[in-house]
Order: C-alpha cells, then structure tokens, then sequence
C-alpha cells in the first residue's frame, strides 16, 4: 500500500519508521515532489482530496481535537455581535445582562449548527451570529443616541425671583436600567421573529430560486461591502480606547496569518502506529485572531499592573471581576427570558433588509463549502431546506432574545479547506460544544472582561478579511463592462451619502407624522437599503447577459448529478434528509420544494454505471 507525503498542509517527519524490507529512518522533506513509500502499515491517502470526507466519522480523539477547533475559531465573532448587541439596548454597561446574552448567542449557535448539518444542507457549515444585523443595530445608535436617556437621573437648577435664590430640582427617572434594557431587547425580539418567520418561508416555498434570478454579484457585492465599509464605526469605538493595545493585537494577528503562512510549526508526536514522529501544522495560522488576542489581553494585564490604565476602566484587566464571581456557574436560556416580545416597525424593516442579505450570503457559502470538499454542488431541495432552517433558527433566537440570527460562517469553510477535515460529525460536536459553552455562565462571564481594545484590534482584522472575502465575488463578474463598474460605484457612493445625510441632519425629514419619520430615517439610514436597491434596480433594468452579470455562475445546475463523475469525495445523495426510505419514495415529495423528487435521485455510482452502459457497442 502507498504512502503519500503532503506539500501543503500537514507534513511529517517520520523518526522512525517500520518497513517490511528492513528499518530505516526516512525523513520527509517539506515542499517536494510528492514521494511514494511501499508500505503495509501506512494507508493511502488522496493528495488531491480530503483527509476526512463529508461522511467520514474520523476517530473519536481526532474529532474532539478537531471540533475544538473550528469552535474556537469563530469565537471571537460571537463575543463582539453579542456587545454590539449590548450597546444598541443600552445594556453594554450591565454584566449581568452582557453575560447572560452571551450565553444566549453561544447556546443557539451550538442549536442553529446541529440542525444545519443534521437537517439543513448537510454540509459541514458552521452557524454563527450574523454579522448582516450589524447595520441596523449601528443605525439604531446613530440616529437614536438618547435612546438610553430615559433611566437617568436629570437635575434642573431654577431661580426662585420672591426669594432671591437658587434652588435645584431633581428628577429622578420612572424606568431604571433594567426595565430600560428589557424594553429595548423586546422590541427587537419581535422584530427577529417576524423578519426570522418570512427568512423562513423564503426556504420551505422555494422561493430562492426566484431572487437568484434578479440578485447577483453585481447586487450583492456593493451590498455587503456596504456593511464593511459601516462595521468600522464599531471596531473604531472599540479600539480607540487605547489604540496602541488595539494595533498591537491586530498586527499580531495579520503576522500570524499572512506573513508567516507558509511556516508550518513542529508538532512533536508519538502513535502506536508511527512511532516517533514530528507534525507540522499551521497552528498560528488557524488560531491566529484567538492568539493575538490572549497576547493583547496580557499587555493590557502587564499595563494594568504597571499603573499605565490609570483612569481608562475600559481597558484594564481587574475591571470585571465582580461579573466573574456574580455569574452562576450554570445558565440555561430560555425562551422570554427578557419579557415578552414587542414589534417596531422601523426595526423589523432594518431586520428584513439584513435576512435577504444573509440569505444570498448564506448560498454563496453552501456553494464554497460543496467545492471546497469537492462534492457536488448543493441541489435545489438542499438550498432551500438550509435557508428554512436558517429562518426557522432566526424566529427561535428571536424568542430566546438574542437580538440577531445566525448565518453561515465562510471563515469556517476556509478551515474545512485549510485542515482538508471536512466531516460532518465534526461540525456536530462543535455543535454539542458551543451548546455547552452557552449552559456554563461562568465562561460567558470571563469573554465579557476582555478590555475593549483588545477586542477592537481582533474587529479590524475580521471586518478587513470580510472586507476581502466580499470582494473576491467580484471574480464571477465582467469588471471589463462599464455597465458593472457603474453600477458597483453608483450604488456605494448613494449607500455612504444618504445615511450620512440623515445623520447630520436629522430634522430633515419632516411629514407630519413622527411614527412616519422614524421609520424613513431607519430606512434611510440603512446603508444597505439604498445600496441594495440601486444596485438591484440598475442591475436588471440595464442591458447585460446572465454571464455578464455574474449570474449563471452563481446559479446552480438543474442536474448536479450530471456531473457526478468529477467529484472524487462524494455523490449528490449526501444532501439528503435524515428520513425512512419510505417517505422520501412518496410521490408527493416532488410537490415540497424542500424535499428530493424520488424520480431524480441518482447516485455517483448510477451515473459511472450508466457510461459504461452507454460505452458497449450495439447489439
């Protein structure tokens, strides 16, 4: 049997290794031809394909291992959604608030990634908070800044003429933090749940298929970028604390992962079946914004300690504790935790801007991830069935009180395609992970002290890798074609103007009717809204082929398993459902648009069979 040495990602150094000819120490040397050994003991592994395939159950040690992994690996993201959060209710200075929604974030993404990759697409995609909602959530601090006024206590000095003397009145607030805090979170409760109900019914009717038809990468890509170009208010504020903390930790963390990409660290090991033997893995590449992070979070420690924070509590490190010993070590969410749920209209309509977007973002990954893994691409059934779960993931984290959905996280897939481990049993016990991480309060309470800085630095990092991630959809577009060019530029420049405009001058929009004016000022102060309409609407009222658009590309095979044969790691029947053959036989599947059709199920194996059939000469 072969043994393959690797170039790219893992490569090993053998100590010592058996042979049946006679023992010699072989030494693999990194970043060469690609070396074949006979030997019985060492398994044949494809260079080309995965170590783990999408139904692979790798062992239960290298599971765990793995798991931890991508869980860690998107922590982070988690953390600041959960602030961002935080801050629009006013809630940003109450740990016990900030903790318990933390929790509540962790806890349904660990709900949102079990029931993507057991029901959903079933691919290995990680769900995370939604990074689409920081938008609306920026905005509501933008144009509202006194939102949070009404529990504070005002003093009024008044001059009493009879007496010749100054005398002070002092109001005190009829609502405190908390109730502030609870009526904020419930107007956004209601908000998510209904813009989480129309996410998911945009999945189970299909109706998928249809936006794929008018929104494409000339629409999508000015869109996000839009929500970038905004995410730097919030990595500003956080950073700006102490810049030199902040551009410490991001420095770090584009060392680790781009300048010392292609050094692989030496991992010394020991198995039965090896023996002595050295692994070298891209451990700082993989965990690079968790590293610079810990590192930042020790200076920020060691300038504590040195009386260097002397009056920035937002920075330091022995601010918090109290939060710590407080928490319970055990916390479990639960739905209405923060009251019932309330609706405003302004906010569901900046909610329902960020789901449609998320949804177009969302098949673009499932898309990414099937390629990364080198299986087919995702049916239509598979899509519209991620997209319900999505939704109906959305309306739970709406109840729970999150204050944001949860959507596919790329940076994820990027890891699938870095570690070549892309097993859905993985991805299910980084489910099982993120579930515990959201029940143990004590380990929410801990990630709320992070010093802002800190935590600034790692956005910068993440929102220009966005930023960058974002862009790269621009490869399925003709940048050669004036048309897209001024589209894509159009379409930016009115997305930043007109949010800028109703914030400088918020008495400009007047209709007489102050419900009608908040909700234009939400609307207009959406940078996605304006954005994304006028992308959408040049995109298809100006002259442009599907192909110069960038939509066939986007737009996936009526027939994937017409091309079965090219993918080496697994057939279209992974994306079935978890259900009796019984059921899944019934004629009327072909009616649900979230189902396989029975007549088009066709197997990688049925398709080889039938070349060979149709290769025999003619009787």
């Amino acid at each position: 049997m072969k043994m393959t040495v690797y170039r790219d990602d893992f490569e090993i150094e053998e100590c010592e290794m058996e042979n049946h000819v006679g023992e010699e120490a072989t030494k693999m040397v990194p970043h060469t031809e690609d070396v074949h050994v006979e030997d019985p003991a060492v398994e044949e592994v494809d260079v080309d394909g995965m170590i783990y395939k999408v139904t692979d159950n790798p062992p239960m040690h290298l599971t765990i291992l793995f798991a931890f992994q991508q869980a860690l690996l998107s922590l982070a993201n988690q953390l600041a959604l959960s602030l961002m959060v935080a801050e629009a209710v006013c809630g940003d200075k109450n740990p016990e608030f900030k903790t318990k929604l933390l929790s509540t974030t962790l806890f349904m993404d660990g709900i949102t990634t079990l029931a993507m990759v057991l029901i959903g697409v079933r691919l290995p995609l990680f769900q995370g908070a939604a990074f689409e909602y920081v938008v609306p959530l920026l905005a509501l601090q933008t144009l509202y800044p006194d939102r949070c006024d009404a529990g504070k206590t005002t003093v009024t000095t008044l001059f009493n003429e009879t007496t010749g003397m100054n005398f002070t009145i002092v109001k005190n607030a009829t609502v405190d933090e908390w109730e502030l805090i609870m009526s904020h979170v419930q107007y956004l409760q209601g908000s998510l749940m209904t813009a989480g109900f129309i996410h998911f019914l945009i999945g189970a009717t299909g109706f998928v298929g249809l936006i794929l038809n008018f929104v494409g990468p000339v629409t999508i890509v000015p869109t996000i970028l839009l929500i970038g170009i905004y995410m730097q208010r919030a990595a500003v504020k956080f950073v700006s604390v102490h810049w030199g903390i902040g551009l410490l930790t991001a420095g770090l963390s584009i060392i680790f992962s781009l300048y010392l990409a292609r050094w692989r660290l030496p991992i010394p090991l020991w198995t039965k079946k090896r023996g002595c033997h050295v692994m070298r893995y891209p451990v700082h590449q993989v965990f690079a914004i968790l590293i610079a992070m810990l590192i930042g979070w020790g200076v920020s420690g060691i300038f504590t300690a040195c009386g260097l924070l002397e009056g920035n509590d937002l920075a330091r490190t022995d601010i918090g504790h109290d939060a710590i010993a407080d928490a319970n070590w055990f916390y479990f969410p639960y739905p209405g935790q923060f009251g019932p749920p309330d609706f405003s209209v302004s906010v569901f309509v900046g909610f329902l801007i960020a789901t449609i977007i998320s949804v177009l973002d969302s098949i673009g990954d499932y898309y990414a991830c099937a390629k990364t893994c080198n299986v087919p691409p995702p049916p239509n059934h598979a899509i519209n069935r991620g997209i319900a779960i999505e939704g109906l993931c959305t309306f739970l984290s709406g109840i729970m009180g999150c204050g944001h959905a949860t959507s596919t996280y790329g940076g994820n897939v990027g890891a699938v395609g870095i570690t070549k481990v892309g097993s859905r049993q993985v991805f299910v016990l980084c489910g099982i992970i993120y579930i515990a991480f959201g029940l143990v309060g004590k380990f929410s309470a801990v990630f709320i002290t992070i010093p802002y800085p800190v935590l600034g630095g790692a956005l910068i990092t993440m929102f220009g890798m966005f930023i960058g991630v974002v862009l790269s959809n621009l490869q399925y577009v003709n940048l050669t074609s004036t048309r897209n060019l001024a589209i894509i530029g159009l379409s930016v420049i009115m997305g930043l103007a007109v949010p800028y405009w109703v914030e400088k001058t918020p008495e400009g929009i007047k209709t007489g009717n102050e419900n009608a004016d908040r909700i234009l000022r939400t609307l207009l102060g959406n940078a996605n809204l304006t954005g994304a309409l006028l992308a959408c609407f040049m995109d298809n009222t100006l002259p442009g082929t599907k192909e110069e658009r960038g939509i066939t590309a986007w737009q996936s095979s009526e027939n994937p398993e017409e091309n079965a044969t090219q993918y080496t790691q697994g057939d279209i029947s992974l994306y079935e459902p978890l259900l009796p053959e019984r059921i899944k036989n019934l004629p009327i599947m072909k009616y649900i648009p979230f189902l396989p059709n029975p007549k088009s199920k066709q197997t990688k194996q049925d398709v080889i069979l039938n070349e060979e059939m149709h290769s025999l000469p003619s009787l």
